[in-house]
């Protein structure tokens, strides 16, 4: 049986995910935050940059922003996890205080190290509590990704994707500009400085999703950080150009395994 549960954590930039999935399939996607899933039963497979990948418990998966993958169970009992959701900005600070200066990448996707993974899922589960004060609230997150980073992150070259005349992130920031309007193909283009057709075949080539796709997905990735802001469904529904709220549910479960209703 399927069963998603996510929480808020006393830090706005930290989203806490705890999840049982057997028949549930994440389609080939990408976050707008840093995941760290905690495989803690079963096993998980899952396609990412070419290469395909089986976890399980103890695994600690690394998925960085912007990266495209997907996931599913290996076997019909499924397979549980922990995720931490962290907004990349969080990670300023330890960009700062130590010699990675372009931008904070990984050694590899998926982490086996026991330590890491103890230390990480002790985190996940104090902060969900509710029993922490709050100065170990705060600090919990830090002292425990701190450590993670110190030995495991690395200088990640920051990679300016183009489309035509404009980079990804330029792209990004006119979308979620615009998140509740009918954005049309031709406004794409021009921005980019393309015909129609030239901007699907160089979006494709470079971001690997269709632009429909990629914009569905920056609508719901934003209508999950509004809901935990406690607007309703319906307003968020339609702050993230959403106008049929059956429309909204429907994709939203089909993302994220629950209802618009269910997160908290």
């Amino acid at each position: 049986m399927d069963s998603v549960q996510h929480f808020s954590s006393p830090d706005r930039a930290i989203s806490l995910i705890s999840g049982q999935y057997q028949s549930f399939e994440f389609e080939r996607h990408y976050h707008l935050d840093y995941h760290f899933g905690l495989i803690t039963k079963g096993q998980q497979q899952f396609v990412c940059a070419g290469e395909r990948y089986h976890v399980g418990p103890g695994d600690v998966v690394v998925m960085p922003p912007d990266t495209l993958h997907d996931g599913r169970s290996m076997a019909h009992s499924g397979y549980h996890s922990h995720v931490f959701s962290i907004e990349p900005e969080w990670f300023d600070h330890f960009l700062s205080e130590s010699n990675i200066r372009s931008g904070l990448g990984f050694k590899s996707i998926v982490l086996n190290d026991s330590n890491v993974f103890t230390l990480l899922r002790r985190t996940h589960l104090a902060l969900r509590s509710g029993e922490l004060s709050q100065l170990a609230q705060d600090c919990l997150p830090y002292e425990s990704f701190s450590a993670v980073v110190s030995k495991y992150g690395q200088t990640k070259r920051l990679e300016e994707r183009r489309i035509g005349r404009v980079t990804l992130e330029m792209l990004r920031d006119f979308l979620m500009a615009h998140l509740a309007d009918s954005v049309h193909l031709h406004q794409l283009a021009e921005l980019c400085q393309l015909t129609p057709t030239q901007f699907q075949r160089h979006f494709k080539a470079s971001v690997g999703m269709t632009p429909y796709a990629w914009f569905t997905r920056l609508r719901l990735e934003q209508a999950m950080k509004l809901l935990k802001t406690n607007l309703s469904s319906t307003e968020v529904a339609h702050q993230v150009g959403f106008y049929d709220q059956a429309h909204f549910s429907k994709s939203f479960k089909h993302t994220f395994g629950l209802t618009p209703s269910q997160v908290r």
